[in-house]
């Protein structure tokens, strides 16, 4: 496995492409979703949220492929992103129907969780603008190579939205490799967007399809199993421990069956309550497995785009030059700010980010 080579800052307009779907999330704060009278509004989406904190947080350029409907609600969804400062030249407006016949914005619905109360998450996305992507829609040699990119991610999500975005990610993975864009893919299996179209098993013939066009693999303690195949041997299956090195020989298995791969990473969540997790990070790079600092006890607000933000905190230390286990460094202490603030979406700052990786202590700051 080598590293990979990553185009200098000046040879690229972007420092990362996202493809995704940008949802709606209604948030009901301390509320469940069945008794709420009133919802906070976010955008959110796996993909997106990994070009979003490397705007925010990190400074770096980033631009989103999507599609939203022209009506008010995918306007309130670009307000939203326009905060976050990721670039939408690349959005794709839809005509409205009138009543979302055929074709809508996405809505998420989340409640955060509490002590034994597991955190929910309520989709509302079929045939929304982002799941009717075809190929031949994105003019893919135009952005990577007219435009240049440094980084393209994508993911599992966008990839079960529809019978058709799991080829647009293909086609756009072949031609940011075409032109020596990094290609980053987060497994991010979700039980509920298979289960109608085939459940685990055709997640499973998906991605499999799709790792051979991905430099850097991303999951999170049950994605590789879970949308790959492959078993973490000895793991107790409640999840009740992590143990890095069952975790190091499967990423070892999956770099010898997929010797494109340069970095294979993934998050460990242990859910002792759903307001108290264990949290760790590692990866494979370089022949090398690298464990980042392990946190027990880790104090949770909201647990949702904690692997998003991990995956952003990694990508921005590979794109910085840093070693391998610096960057999982980074990773790892992004997702945990992230999980301590409301949204799917980060607000931490690097200088918090690097704070936590030199271990600084939670002490008021004033």
């Amino acid at each position: 496995m080598n590293l990979p080579v990553i185009k200098p800052r000046n040879a690229a307009r972007w420092d990362l492409v996202s493809l995704g779907e940008v949802m709606l999330r209604l948030d009901p704060g301390e509320e469940r979703i069945h008794t709420a009278r009133s919802f906070r509004a976010w955008e959110g989406g796996g993909e997106y949220n990994v070009a979003r904190a490397l705007r925010r947080c990190f400074g770096l350029r980033t631009t989103v492929v999507t599609a939203l409907v022209d009506n008010p609600v995918g306007r309130l969804v670009e307000d939203l992103c326009l905060q976050g400062g990721v670039d939408l030249s690349h959005v794709r407006w839809v005509a409205d129907d009138g009543v979302g016949r055929a074709v809508r914005n996405g809505l998420n619905f989340t409640e955060r969780g509490f002590g034994l109360r597991r955190a929910v998450g309520v989709s509302d996305r079929g045939h929304t603008a982002a799941s009717q992507l075809r190929p031949g829609e994105v003019d893919w040699d135009a952005l990577f190579g007219g435009e240049g990119a440094r980084w393209f991610h994508t993911g599992g999500i966008f990839a079960a939205l529809s019978a058709t975005t799991a080829d647009v990610a293909a086609e756009a993975m072949a031609a940011a490799r075409r032109h020596a864009t990094i290609v980053s893919y987060d497994l991010n299996y979700r039980p509920s967007l298979w289960k109608g179209i085939g459940g685990q098993a055709r997640a499973r013939e998906v991605n499999r399809a799709l790792v051979p066009l991905v430099d850097v693999l991303l999951g999170n303690e049950e994605d590789f199993t879970a949308a790959l195949g492959y078993e973490v041997a000895g793991l107790d299956a409640t999840l009740s421990s992590l143990d890095p090195a069952s975790y190091g020989r499967m990423m070892a298995a999956v770099a010898a069956a997929h010797p494109n791969l340069s970095v294979v990473a993934a998050t460990l969540r242990v859910a002792r309550t759903a307001s108290r997790n264990d949290w760790g990070a590692l990866c494979l790079a370089g022949g090398e497995v690298h464990v980042a600092a392990f946190r027990e006890g880790l104090e949770i607000l909201d647990r949702v785009g904690g692997g998003d933000s991990f995956a952003s905190g990694l990508i921005y230390g590979l794109l910085a030059g840093f070693p391998p286990g610096r960057a999982l460094e980074y990773g790892a202490a992004h997702g945990a700010l992230a999980m301590t603030t409301p949204g799917d979406t980060s607000s931490a700052t690097l200088a918090e980010v690097e704070a936590v990786v030199a271990g600084a202590p939670a002490r008021v700051v004033r």
